[in-house]
């Protein structure tokens, strides 16, 4: 699928978004804060759309965007939730994807229902979707434009948690019902996805998409996250453990790691899920061991300085190894390694083959007189 000139699924990298913080009406305030996530490698941006309107706003954030970057564009997606039909037709004038939210998008007040629903009921309420759905489709298919059919396991409809319970099969009964419509007026250009709190839902709701996908002939991308992670170290490990698991099935076309702090830091944490996954090279991979009683010179300031002097080198892996012992098998995948003896010395490999001893004091020079010799050295940017 397509959002603005960034392709989801078929085979092309794994794609990194994430969301504003900013309120929709303030437009300068949003305008400055996309450009600085777009510019710390978020490749799609969503805003969100609470109300008519903050959908307005939606066009001259557009144009402002795009009149500061003076080149190329950041795919905007507009989050729609409430009164969604009004709101997604507005913002799919503007944007380059909607996102809808199929518990909320039709909105019925909860009752507290514990009695199963009818078949006729069940009719009735997915004519009142596709009845709903139909216009933001129609708009999406002229403007050429992608839906987002993405399901949150805290905002599931009381129909899916009634027939289904809070489970992640409700997540993805309420998924299907929505692609089906889409896939009834032959509109395609869709992304899905199915995100909990908790790691264990979310990652067995993608697994069962991924399944009922599979059965009914459908192929379309999936977007993972773990959301409401928090903040701090366990936010970043929480989504990790969620997003990395199902990537490394194969499963999961663009990913976003929602942290309760400034977007921005999101976008290391996925870049460095995919770098540690082997889906993108955006950074110098370090391969370095833990330090023990053998290691031969202060592992981790070594461990730094080389990290100093080389991070801007992308696409290499260097390791950096505390004894002789573990270390050129441990660091067979590096490029170069950087290994401790005995005596103050250290030896510089190049893959697996030892090619000089140093002083320790000389180490990081040598190394970078080594890439150099090999033509891949480049000068760091300025600043």
């Amino acid at each position: 699928m397509r959002v603005g000139g960034v392709t989801i699924g078929g085979g092309n990298p794994v794609v990194v978004q994430s969301m504003i913080t900013e309120e929709t009406r303030n437009v300068d305030a949003c305008v400055s804060q996309i450009i600085q996530m777009y510019r710390a490698g978020a490749e799609i941006v969503r805003v969100t759309t609470p109300t008519l309107e903050e959908a307005h706003c939606l066009g001259e954030i557009k144009r402002k965007v795009e009149a500061r970057l003076l080149t190329g564009s950041v795919p905007l997606v507009a989050d729609v939730h409430h009164q969604g039909t009004r709101i997604a037709q507005v913002v799919a004038e503007f944007v380059d994807k909607v996102r809808l939210n199929p518990g909320l998008f039709v909105f019925r007040k909860p009752r507290g229902r514990a009695e199963e629903y009818s078949a006729d009921e069940i009719a009735e309420e997915v004519a009142a979707i596709e009845e709903s759905l139909l216009p933001v489709i129609q708009i999406c298919k002229q403007r050429d434009i992608a839906m987002r059919i993405g399901v949150n396991h805290g905002s599931l409809a009381e129909r899916m948690l009634v027939t289904y319970g809070d489970t992640p099969q409700g997540m993805v009964e309420s998924a299907m019902e929505y692609l089906k419509i889409c896939e009834k007026h032959n509109f395609r250009n869709l992304v899905i996805s199915l995100k909990a709190s908790r790691v264990p839902i979310m990652i067995a709701a993608n697994r069962l998409m991924v399944k009922r996908m599979n059965e009914e002939g459908m192929d379309y991308p999936l977007h993972l996250g773990v959301t409401e992670a928090g903040d701090g170290q366990y936010a970043r490990v929480k989504s990790t453990a969620g997003i990395a698991t199902l990537l490394s099935e194969g499963i999961g076309d663009t990913i976003r790691v929602s942290l309760s702090e400034d977007p921005v830091n999101e976008l290391p944490v996925c870049y460095e899920i995919l770098q540690a996954l082997g889906l993108r090279k955006t950074q110098v991979e370090y391969i370095a061991c833990p330090s023990c009683g053998r290691t031969k010179f202060d592992l981790p300031t070594i461990l730094n300085q080389v990290r100093d002097a080389t991070k801007h080198l992308v696409g290499l892996d260097i390791a950096v190894m505390g004894c002789i012992v573990n270390g050129p098998g441990e660091m067979a995948d590096a490029d170069y390694g950087y290994v401790g003896k005995a005596g103050g010395l250290i030896t510089l490999y190049r893959k697996r083959d030892p090619l000089k001893t140093v002083p320790q004091e000389q180490g990081v020079e040598e190394l970078i007189s080594l890439i150099r010799s090999d033509g891949k050295w480049q000068e760091p940017p300025a600043g």
